[in-house]
């Protein structure tokens, strides 16, 4: 596990209003995430996870703190900035899939390499052939089925060849089988050097990571390395 820090985050805040009230969703949270290394970040239902992930990959602002992806500095900037640099540097994993439900599967996997701006270190058809969708490239997102679904949503993340991937539940709604298969996917892309960083409830991919954060009410304590310590309560 290396230590060069890929993904950096330093005093995160997030507020959100509405009206005369104010949540704070996140309250001076601070990561790094080395080259090769894999964080799962766990809590309980509404602790910020998914608060956080938005703002590690530019798609939501900090209201305070900033976030550096790759040595450049990502947060702070207008959105087309963020989108570029996300386009150039991250992939990105949804719980709601990634995939545009009009185009192919191929066609999906091809819209981040363009907006790359760069040739592709994989062929899309390569890519989808590596998670096992290689006669479904020309199949519509509808008729996937979930496993399916969720490792074309995989290929859309790595599609750019990204220094780090993030993931908000990739194995949410999973089998078991399904799961092995999508994990060994990142173990394998955080061995060629990828920042992995998952949002997870999941104790399997708990076991699988390199470290582990705990965000509890907006603030994060690294739970260090689970192997070592045991696994820490995922629930919520």
């Amino acid at each position: 596990m290396a230590s060069e820090p890929v993904l950096a985050a330093r005093e995160l805040y997030r507020f959100y209003r509405a009206g005369e009230e104010e949540t704070l969703a996140l309250r001076g949270v601070s990561l790094r995430v080395g080259r090769g290394e894999t964080v799962a970040v766990v809590g309980p239902s509404g602790s910020g996870k998914s608060t956080l992930l938005a703002c590690l990959a530019g798609l939501d602002e900090p209201s305070g703190g900033e976030v550096h992806v790759d040595g450049t500095r990502l947060s702070h900037r207008p959105e087309t900035e963020r989108a570029r640099l996300r386009a150039r540097h991250i992939g990105v994993l949804l719980q709601s899939r990634n995939l545009l439900p009009h185009l192919s599967v191929r066609d999906n996997v091809r819209l981040p390499q363009r907006a790359a701006a760069r040739r592709p270190v994989t062929s899309a058809g390569e890519l989808l052939t590596l998670v096992g969708l290689g006669e479904r490239m020309h199949a519509l997102p509808r008729q996937l089925s979930g496993g399916e679904l969720a490792r074309a949503g995989l290929a859309v993340a790595l599609a750019n060849a990204p220094a780090v991937l993030l993931a908000d539940e990739p194995t949410g709604e999973l089998d078991g089988e399904t799961e092995r298969v999508v994990l060994a996917m990142l173990r394998e892309r955080a061995a060629q050097g990828c920042a992995v960083l998952i949002v997870t409830h999941s104790a399997e991919v708990v076991r699988s990571a390199d470290r582990v954060i705990r965000l509890e009410d907006g603030r994060a304590t690294d739970a260090s390395c689970p192997a070592a310590q045991g696994v820490p309560d995922v629930t919520g």
